[in-house]
């Protein structure tokens, strides 16, 4: 348990510096779904790393000291005392972190399901009478326990629709519509949470969000059948609405518009699904470890409890 309760942190930071290479040289579509897979197993692990060290300052309970005591043992002691109480206190950091980054997901979803009130359940699209040039894909909601669910929505202003040739608004809607298929609000949001979880994990959540906004330019590339009107699309887009504020939301012109105009500009990347499969796999090492470690410490306290 000394070195495997580490494990997690330690490949976090390599799931970190490899992250802005996969995404730049695999296939948005395969790379945004593994990056995101592998930093939400490895920031779950990560969580289970402190309750293990957190956990180790059971040895210092009574019961466990006196049964030690009744069989001539010493308390384990895996780890020294002021790291169980650091990890104490980063779980509770890490409560704190989940909660915000829950909140603030829910605040932006709210505030956009608000603009689309008053429009029938089967509009898609809605357009805001709005000059400031914006589009947004706001998600569906799922039925759950008999309650009803929502469609997915395409929030666009007037401003940004007058801002577009014919073809462009045709690639902003294909766009917006490959956000609202493809559940890419839920990989945003899963790495968020996994960053909250693991703040070592920050360039993968980077890295997934621009991938979304890649993914969703090649899909909408595909249905115009112009690259080269989707990359003008964008640019125009782009310096019509200026620079976009940071948020939950899915957006045409947020996440690194010059790269993707580049992007859009050359041949898709590859699949490259053995680096995709070694991305998978530096996701599962994490468990391997925490597994491990879970075992060593379930051990150590048998033999004094037993």
């Amino acid at each position: 348990m000394r070195v495997d309760v580490y494990v997690p942190l330690l490949l976090s930071v390599l799931l970190a510096a490899v992250s802005p290479g996969v995404g730049r040289r695999v296939a948005p579509a395969l790379a945004a779904r593994v990056l995101t897979a592998a930093a939400a197993v490895t920031a779950a692990a990560t969580v289970w790393s402190l309750v293990l060290l957190a956990a180790t300052l059971v040895d210092d309970a009574p019961p466990v000291v006196d049964q030690a005591r009744r069989h001539g043992l010493r308390p384990p002691e895996p780890v020294p005392e002021v790291i169980g109480v650091a990890a104490c206190l980063a779980l509770l950091l890490v409560a704190h972190r989940l909660w915000r980054a829950a909140r603030a997901e829910y605040v932006v979803r709210r505030a956009l399901r608000r603009l689309c009130a008053g429009h029938p359940g089967s509009t898609e699209l809605i357009v805001a009478a709005s000059p400031v040039p914006q589009a947004f894909a706001i998600p569906g909601r799922a039925a759950v326990l008999g309650r009803p669910g929502r469609p997915g929505r395409i929030l666009v202003t007037a401003g940004m629709l007058g801002a577009l040739e014919p073809v462009e608004r045709r690639v902003l809607l294909a766009h917006e519509r490959a956000h609202l298929s493809h559940r890419h609000a839920l990989l945003v949001t899963a790495a968020a949470l996994a960053v909250a979880a693991n703040p070592l994990l920050g360039p993968v959540r980077g890295t997934v969000a621009f991938l979304v906004e890649r993914w969703a330019d090649e899909r909408a590339a595909d249905a115009v059948g112009d690259r080269t009107a989707t990359a003008r699309a964008l640019a125009r887009a782009a310096l019509t609405a200026g620079r976009a504020e940071p948020s939950c939301a899915l957006s045409f012109t947020d996440r690194a518009v010059t790269r993707r105009i580049a992007a859009l500009q050359s041949a898709p990347p590859p699949h490259l699904w053995p680096v995709a499969a070694a991305v998978l796999a530096l996701g599962v090492l994490p468990l391997v470890g925490a597994a491990d470690a879970t075992d060593d410490l379930v051990g150590l306290l048998r033999g004094v409890l037993g």
